[in-house]
């Protein structure tokens, strides 16, 4: 998960490498499958490596829906379409976006899933959930991967 707009320059080489390192080891990547920002980096990632892409499309159409999308689900829910990228989720990585990012943090964590943030920025709400093991925090992919194993299996 993560915004539809960059925060920082370095944001769509980091959503690309994600998504590559969905497609390398054999899961599927999930997103909002929007042709941009971190949803099309990351399907883009994923793509190009091998991987099965799903897109979860706030609209009634197709018109938004990322190249590097295989599965485009249209949903015309807007917004309220988070709640179905976070319940088809096994675990959440949320990268730096904006406020639909923050309500997939939040339904994520409503939902009981766990959360691994991504190079993004938290304030002291998130404690709670950092001592509950549910929110993980990390700038590395490799870290990432070894999360998702660890979380997974």
């Amino acid at each position: 998960m993560g915004g539809s707009q960059f925060v920082a320059p370095d944001e769509e080489e980091y959503a690309y490498q994600i998504g590559k390192m969905i497609a390398l080891e054999g899961w599927v990547l999930l997103n909002g499958g929007k042709a941009s920002g971190v949803m099309n980096a990351s399907a883009r990632g994923a793509r190009e490596n091998g991987g099965i892409t799903v897109g979860i499309l706030p609209a009634d159409n197709d018109s938004f829906v990322s190249s590097y999308i295989d599965i485009p689900i249209i949903t015309g829910m807007g917004l309220a379409r988070n709640v179905i990228n976070i319940l088809s989720s096994d675990i959440v990585i949320a990268l730096p976006g904006r406020a639909g990012t923050i309500s997939e943090i939040a339904l994520a964590l409503n939902h009981g899933k766990q959360v691994i943030l991504f190079r993004f920025e938290v304030g002291s709400w998130i404690k709670y959930y950092i001592d509950e093991n549910r929110v993980f925090i990390t700038n590395e992919v490799e870290q990432v991967r070894q999360l998702l194993k660890e979380k997974l299996y």
